[in-house]
């Protein structure tokens, strides 16, 4: 390995901080979310994570869900703005016309505060946090107390991830999370998104009504979706907007993307605590598509299911939920 580094720098005028750790780099944008927006190999040209460019920085701050890795909290689409939790209904602000519901919660494009960052011989890294109470804007319509960490480090062995949330109220609160993870296909520069395959730990498959809500329902797996929870499958050989269950293999919860022309495989391996899958292919159009790790299912505190079924699970008072993450490259022999 040759060397770390962590500094501040620009990323398209945005204020961003970059790691460096042998060949691969990451940058980091606080002021956005906490979007962990690039992770590549800059001496290969790969480029793993859908990065806007210089001419999309204004279109990126107003949506920022289609690049880097945005921060979801809470995930996902809550019927009607409604989020009942311990005998309250809660009233989000309707941020999505099509369907008339809230949709992916609060943190994913507001300032976060950059921790520390620095970098030792095995590592560079970068921590940052949020931190809602009474007087944050955020809790007039989520009157939850919380704390959110993230940590990422940058090594040979590729990227991780560490986040971690904290209950700093009085009061028992819901903890939510995904992370809308915006993969490129092709990452190798000049590489074709035909020769990519797509596996990905999905268990079952839930139906969703026209206003994209689970009816509690499970749908057969096509072909081509058991061929994606195998050996792998095209990842544009349709157009999804899915949301499955996960399902463990060899022990671990992860994507793998192989490019088979030139015999390599990312792979981004997610705790076990993310319990579902949200998959959108931005209508099967290749160049990047995002597989999102999400600890509940869609409108969690809306259905009338076992609450372990559904990953909606609560913190008591100054309790912390924990999960790491880890993307990393390794050679494949797949054909």
């Amino acid at each position: 390995m040759t060397g770390t580094n962590a500094y501040e720098g620009a990323y398209h005028n945005e204020n961003a901080v970059y790691l460096r750790a042998g060949a691969y780099e990451a940058v980091m944008l606080p002021d956005t979310g906490g979007n962990l927006i690039a992770f590549r190999n800059h001496e290969k040209g790969y480029r793993f994570l859908h990065e806007p460019g210089l001419e999309q920085m204004e279109e990126f701050k107003a949506r920022p869900m289609i690049h880097g890795i945005p921060v979801l909290f809470p995930p996902n689409r809550y019927e009607d703005g409604k989020f009942p939790w311990n005998g309250e209904v809660h009233h989000l602000p309707i941020n999505e016309e099509a369907t008339g519901h809230h949709l992916h919660g609060f943190v994913y494009n507001i300032p976060w505060k950059v921790d520390e960052f620095g970098h030792s011989k095995e590592e560079a890294f970068v921590t940052v946090s949020i931190e809602v109470d009474e007087n944050h804007p955020v809790f007039q319509s989520f009157p939850f107390q919380f704390h959110i960490q993230l940590r990422y480090s940058l090594s040979h062995q590729g990227l991780s991830q560490r986040v971690t949330v904290t209950n700093i109220g009085q009061e028992v609160m819901p903890c939510l999370l995904a992370f809308h993870t915006s993969i490129n296909a092709p990452y190798v520069e000049g590489g074709n998104a035909k020769d990519y395959r797509l596996k990905l730990t999905i268990g079952k498959r839930w139906e969703l009504n026209g206003r994209m809500l689970p009816t509690g329902s499970h749908l057969e797996l096509s072909p081509d979706e058991l061929v994606m929870q195998g050996a792998g499958v095209y990842p544009f050989f349709e157009s999804m907007d899915n949301h499955y269950t996960s399902a463990a293999q060899n022990g671990r919860n992860r994507m793998e993307l192989t490019d088979i022309k030139e015999k390599l495989t990312l792979i981004y391996d997610v705790g076990t605590s993310y319990k579902q899958w949200m998959i959108w292919n931005n209508e099967a159009t290749e160049g990047f598509f995002c597989p999102e790790p999400q600890i509940n299912l869609v409108n969690a505190p809306n259905m009338e299911m076992p609450k372990e079924e559904i990953g909606l699970f609560s913190l008591q008072p100054n309790e912390i939920w924990e999960e790491t993450s880890r993307m990393y490259v390794k050679q494949s022999s797949e054909s």
